[in-house]
């Protein structure tokens, strides 16, 4: 188990400079909430899949030693998780109580407190924290609480660190951070969030755009002739249009503050995947001619979204651009045993004919 978790934790560290991950926040008329999120990939197929965890699965985090258990994962929630490379890296879910969590990639900036054996019972590895978050508790104050007894450690060094994006039920986001071995918790207004710098380094770069608006600017003179647009949307001129995650951030930030209020959850959820249509990757983009390491058809290989109310968690594939979606209400999670199962059963995109007869 430790070479398979390491040769992991190796792939993972080999395409750290192809990581990036996009998450925004749609807030509805009715009060309720939809996160929605992007994995970008480029170096290897991540090899996601769903997992079906029932009340009552009781598993312990792997450490970077083999030998020694870590902290004791019980499932006091069912949940449903989206995963990445391993089954137990849950990258993105949704438990029955109406917790959120997902975990996006945050290279440099982070770093974990060294891993003490003598804490090996209270110690979880980054990338299932997401799971500890959703087998355990319902709301953002209980994982707040929790977490003060919890020692995060890598699995191997090598790999990037995370950051987290955590919202319930009431619509209350945060942002966890753990920097120079501390944990550090944002309150996230905005909802918006990509990798690195850290957050708050995020929002005060959005003052860089206050020159930004929605619609089109007016004419103007200029001397002694007369500025005017040359189509619709130029109150927008100047905003990044790179895959850097500072330029994401900003892109992200502006395209959902000034998309149209959704009536229904439901409409926030396609708004989501349209709005996160602007944020798909092509392979070619993040490495240089002849230097692309994977046979992927896109770096971002999966678009979810997920309506917190209604417990309901939607996705759609590099490989299949149909919306797949999960109704925790139709799981009973006391009986259900624990699933996996591919994101994919058919790696490629189907296409569907027009009879015309």
């Amino acid at each position: 188990m430790k070479k398979i978790i390491l040769t992991t934790a190796a792939l993972l560290a080999a395409s750290l400079r192809a990581d990036a991950c996009t998450g925004i926040t749609l807030r509805v008329q009715d009060k309720s909430t939809v996160v929605a999120r992007t994995i970008e990939w480029g170096g290897s197929n991540l090899n996601s899949r769903y997992v079906v965890v029932p009340r009552g699965y009781e598993q312990h985090s792997m450490l970077p030693d083999s030998k020694l258990k870590g902290a004791a994962m019980p499932s006091k929630y069912g949940y449903v998780g989206l995963s990445v490379e391993m089954e137990q890296f849950v990258a993105e879910g949704i438990n029955e109580a109406g917790l959120s969590a997902g975990l996006f990639y945050f290279p440099d900036y982070g770093r974990y407190e060294d891993f003490d054996p003598a804490l090996a019972s209270t110690s979880v590895a980054d990338l299932q924290l997401v799971a500890w978050m959703l087998g355990g508790y319902a709301t953002v104050d209980e994982v707040m609480r929790a977490l003060r007894g919890i020692h995060v450690v890598a699995l191997d060094p090598r790999a990037s660190t995370v950051h987290w994006r955590i919202t319930d039920a009431s619509g209350r986001q945060v942002v966890l951070e753990i920097v120079d071995g501390h944990m550090q918790f944002h309150e996230s207004k905005l909802g918006v969030l990509t990798n690195s710098p850290g957050y708050e380094w995020q929002i005060t770069n959005l003052n860089n755009y206050v020159n930004l608006y929605a619609g089109g600017a007016a004419d103007k003179d200029f001397g002694a002739i007369r500025l005017a647009a040359f189509g619709a949307g130029s109150g927008m001129l100047g905003i990044p249009g790179d895959v850097t995650p500072p330029s994401r951030f900003v892109r992200a930030a502006f395209y959902q503050v000034t998309a149209p209020p959704c009536n229904t959850a439901t409409e926030a959820v396609m708004q989501g995947f349209q709005i996160l249509n602007n944020f798909d990757i092509p392979i070619g983009v993040e490495f240089a001619a002849g230097k692309i390491p994977a046979d992927i058809p896109s770096a971002t290989q999966w678009t979810s979204a997920t309506d917190i109310a209604a417990r309901k968690i939607y996705y759609r594939t590099m490989y299949d651009s149909a919306i797949r979606c999960i109704d925790l209400g139709k799981i009973d999670f006391g009986s259900v045993t624990y699933r996996s199962e591919p994101l994919d059963k058919v790696t490629s995109q189907p296409v569907v004919g027009i009879d015309i007869s």
